[in-house]
């Protein structure tokens, strides 16, 4: 059969998803063809004609995101910083904004040999996993309540091991324990934390109600039922010196620093805006009590 012009069928399918309400129809558009094709998106132009086949393909999964079923579900993965983790039904989808929480984490630990690293309500692994790419020395332990989504990051601390990585301890807790890894109390350099924050009945996109698990969302009636239990978990695993990170809503920028501050053994409190300058999340240190 007759090779069809690939750039016919992104264009159509860059209509497709702009009659959606696809935010970016153009790159998810060339993101799902260079997915199916299997080169990088910058040089799809190096693939002028495909089979008949592979633009049947490829609009299969165009229909799938015109749907808005998540981008990340329709190609089976997303990245964060160095890694690239499996996701799916019953897992949160990492967004582009946790990376400058992993930019600010690795700085804070960059000066510290063989760090300890504590991610709490890890969902896929993806943050705990980054940090273990970006520091194969780290000894990293991720903390996941549902079952769902610790099936996920096992799954995707397996896969990372196998390609060579190091080692991620998983740990089926809930971050409102008492005695959550009671044995790494005072020994953290660094705990960080994508928390569910949204405050309940906040309209988001068809992205996250329909495909998120709402508990991964969420967070009560102020979206800072969660955020509090992780600061005390925190403050008890953190040793002198060591820093905390919690990504919490845009609505949350002066109230997340006021819990932290509230905390007579966290200083150095600082808020932290995301690349549109709105408030993402907030990080102190670990002092001796006064």
């Amino acid at each position: 059969m007759t090779k069809q012009p690939l750039r016919l069928a992104i264009a159509e399918a860059q209509r497709m998803l702009a009659a959606a309400g696809i935010e970016s129809p153009r790159v998810d558009a060339e993101i799902l063809a260079a997915h199916v094709v299997g080169v990088e998106r910058g040089r799809l132009m190096m693939k002028p004609l495909v089979e008949p086949e592979v633009v049947e393909a490829y609009r299969r999964l165009v229909v799938r995101r015109a749907a808005r079923e998540p981008l990340q579900h329709v190609l089976g993965t997303a990245v964060l910083g160095p890694v690239t983790v499996a996701v799916g039904p019953g897992v949160f989808t990492p967004r582009p904004e946790t990376e400058l929480l992993l930019e600010w984490g690795l700085k804070a630990i960059a000066d510290v040999p063989n760090p300890l690293v504590v991610d709490l309500c890890t969902g896929s692994g993806a943050l705990a996993l980054a940090f273990a790419a970006s520091r194969p020395e780290a000894r990293v332990h991720a903390v996941e309540a549902d079952p769902a989504a610790l099936s996920w990051a096992a799954h995707n601390v397996d896969a990372h091991v196998a390609a060579g990585g190091t080692p991620v301890t998983l740990h089926h807790a809930d971050v409102r324990w008492n005695d959550l890894l009671v044995e790494l109390e005072a020994k953290v350099d660094l705990v960080v934390c994508n928390p569910p924050y949204v405050p309940d009945h906040t309209p988001v996109p068809p992205e996250v109600a329909e495909w998120d698990p709402p508990g991964a969302v969420f967070g009560g009636p102020d979206g800072l039922e969660i955020i509090p239990a992780v600061i005390a978990a925190a403050a008890g695993l953190l040793r002198y010196g060591g820093g905390l990170a919690i990504e919490h809503d845009d609505t949350h920028g002066e109230a997340v620093p006021e819990l932290l501050r509230r905390r007579k053994v966290l200083a150095d409190v600082v808020e932290h805006t995301d690349l549109a300058g709105r408030p993402r999340f907030a990080t102190a240190r670990r002092v001796p009590v006064r």
